[in-house]
């Protein structure tokens, strides 16, 4: 396994659009629950221990072998508001854009023909890994150090954080990030026996209601 490959595919600087949105961030940031590095650092352990948890179990499954499109439907059922569904099969599709550029599989192919509207960013995320030569805790730790660097990122722009103190938030999660890693490649391999249901299924009901609510807004720097 190449772990040149991991650092290229978890760098904020790979082309798959991330950017542009802040994973709930925009939306806690205007309702006041994240002012400060403190409830930055609590708004991304929630979201990594539920959202977070989901989208890696995902992603491992998909670097584990597990048929895309059944994951794919598993993430739509694992995701209720039509506003997450709607960014994670954007997020998807530009993912997939960069991951068949920069290691074309025919399993890439495959997913892409048979969802052209885009398959849920972490099954894309998985796929990506499996063709990269990267194993299922590889994409896990991917999906969820994407699931808090990205508020993290977002919460420098909305606030004027100091940088050093968002990036220190993501360093002193490092221990739970690897937990939370590990925890979803176990239920990858679960599921290669039991199926997709024996997934993680954690949700953020906040994060569902106030991501409806976002794509609702006239102005926003954000796109979710």
């Amino acid at each position: 396994m190449s772990r040149a490959a991991l650092l290229v595919l978890a760098d904020g600087r790979f082309p798959a659009g991330g950017h542009a949105h802040s994973g709930g961030a925009e939306a806690a940031v205007k309702a006041g629950r994240v002012r400060s590095a403190p409830d930055l650092a609590a708004f991304c352990r929630g979201r990594l221990h539920t959202t977070g948890l989901t989208a890696a179990a995902l992603a491992a499954a998909a670097a584990a072998g597990i048929d895309p499109l059944d994951l794919d439907e598993a993430a739509d059922a694992r995701t209720p508001a039509p506003a997450l569904r709607a960014t994670a099969r954007k997020l998807g599709r530009q993912l997939m854009r960069a991951a068949r550029a920069t290691w074309p599989c025919a399993e890439l192919d495959a997913l892409a023909a048979a969802r052209p509207r885009g398959a849920h960013q972490p099954v894309v995320l998985g796929l990506t890994a499996r063709a990269a030569g990267l194993g299922p805790e590889d994409a896990a730790h991917c999906a969820a150090y994407e699931s808090v660097s990205g508020p993290t990122t977002a919460t420098v722009r909305l606030l004027g954080l100091d940088p050093f103190e968002a990036t220190a938030v993501l360093a002193r999660l490092a221990p739970e990030l690897d937990q939370v890693a590990r925890r979803a490649a176990e239920a990858a391999r679960r599921a290669l026996d039991e199926g997709a249901g024996a997934l993680p299924a954690a949700s953020a009901p906040l994060l569902d209601i106030t991501a409806q609510a976002h794509a609702a807004w006239p102005v926003r720097l954000f796109a979710s």
